[in-house]
């Protein structure tokens, strides 16, 4: 007869360990938790630095949460408090503080003297100061990462190089402020090979300066990106080393294929076949960079309203790209005064005083009719002020 104690219920520690032990039964471990789930702790309670950025940089529960989980071992507040301090005294505002430190959370915990202090300094060497600098950094703090001696400042170096009207440094200010990730890799990687390639394409001198004011991410793209919107322009019939190709480059880098094509389209809606859209193109490189909406007006007011013919436009397709309401219709109305009061001797090319300055143009069509001056001026300037009335309505 079997004892009472070999029938005896295991304690809950036995069936614990059996559990814990039985290696059949793998899925059911995944459900088993022998803790309480009220035991568990809140972001808040985690992490000390979520309280001291919503009350002293007044960013949001989230966004505060979202910083403190990237810093959930520290527990002292000195070096946050140290960089707010620092900052103040910098004249950053609290918006820009609050800024910095969303675009580059571990500034928070960077050492002032060794890591930050030496990198703004040379900041405030190249022009930026007081609310400049804020601004700068504010939109930038993720350069305080880089070394200094290794990124930062042998790539100024480069860039200063290229830049030629570089007064107080404002074009260089200018270009990081657009792509501040011209300095932070390795200089000679991407930044000197990129240079180099269009050297070699004949952009140089005024035009590479040009170039890297307006789009400098092209100095740090990949350099098959970069080989391949040269390319491009090429296959549209600009040549290396012509004075043409670098505004090409220009237009080709600043929207995808489908945008470029789909203002192409525009064109050819309107009558115009690719050959002539091409040849517009290659004329001026900058047409395709007008809003498809204004390319639309300008077409439609040029080939309807007034009536020029198609071979025209496509051999002065600069017209397209004036201000339709600073110039174009200002300087039609006041031709139309002209001719509706016989004041001119012979037919005047619409297309030719689009090109004169306004000093030319007002010394020429309204000055030089002293008698109808006044008539002429209010032709010249009524469209304008019709314009400002029905806005402010």
């Amino acid at each position: 007869m079997l004892s009472l104690k070999s029938h005896s219920i295991p304690s809950p520690y036995e069936l614990h360990r059996r559990f814990l032990a039985d290696s059949t039964k793998p899925f059911l471990f995944l459900f088993y938790h022998p803790f309480s789930s009220s035991t568990k702790a809140t972001p808040e309670t985690n992490f000390p630095i979520t309280n001291w950025l919503i009350n002293n940089l007044k960013f949001s529960k989230t966004q505060a949460l979202s910083i403190s989980t990237r810093f959930d071992r520290v527990k002292s507040l000195e070096k946050p408090q140290s960089l707010l301090l620092f900052l103040q005294n910098l004249g950053f505002s609290e918006t820009h503080m609050r800024s910095a430190v969303r675009v580059c959370p571990q500034m928070l915990f960077s050492d002032i003297d060794k890591t930050l202090k030496p990198k703004i300094e040379f900041f405030q060497d190249l022009g930026l100061v007081g609310s400049e600098l804020g601004k700068f950094i504010s939109k930038n703090s993720s350069v305080l990462t880089f070394s200094l001696e290794r990124r930062l400042v042998p790539c100024v170096e480069i860039l200063k190089k290229i830049l030629c009207n570089n007064e107080n440094n404002q074009d260089l200010i200018r270009v990081l402020s657009r792509c501040n990730a011209v300095v932070c890799g390795d200089p000679e990687s991407r930044l000197v090979g990129n240079i180099a390639f269009l050297k070699s394409c004949g952009i140089v001198g005024s035009q590479l300066s040009m170039l890297l004011t307006r789009q400098p991410w092209l100095f740090i793209t990949q350099e098959s990106k970069l080989r391949d919107l040269v390319s491009r322009a090429l296959d549209m019939g600009f040549s290396v080393n012509s004075r043409m190709l670098v505004y090409a480059l220009y237009t080709v880098s600043c929207m995808s294929n489908e945008t470029f094509t789909r203002k192409l389209e525009i064109f050819r809606n309107s009558g115009f076949s690719s050959d002539e859209c091409m040849e517009m193109f290659r004329k001026q490189p900058a047409l395709l960079r007008a809003s498809e909406e204004k390319l639309k007006i300008g077409i439609e007011f040029f080939m309807n309203t007034i009536k020029l013919e198609k071979l025209t436009i496509v051999r002065s397709p600069l017209c397209l790209m004036h201000s339709m309401e600073g110039r174009v219709i200002p300087r039609y109305m006041v031709l139309q005064v002209l001719k509706s009061r016989k004041l001119l001797k012979r037919e005047i090319s619409f297309i030719h005083t689009m090109n004169l300055t306004e000093e030319k143009f007002l010394a020429k069509f309204i000055v030089e009719f002293g008698d109808h001056a006044e008539e002429l001026l209010v032709a010249y300037k009524g469209h304008l002020l019709d314009s400002s009335s029905e806005d402010e309505s």
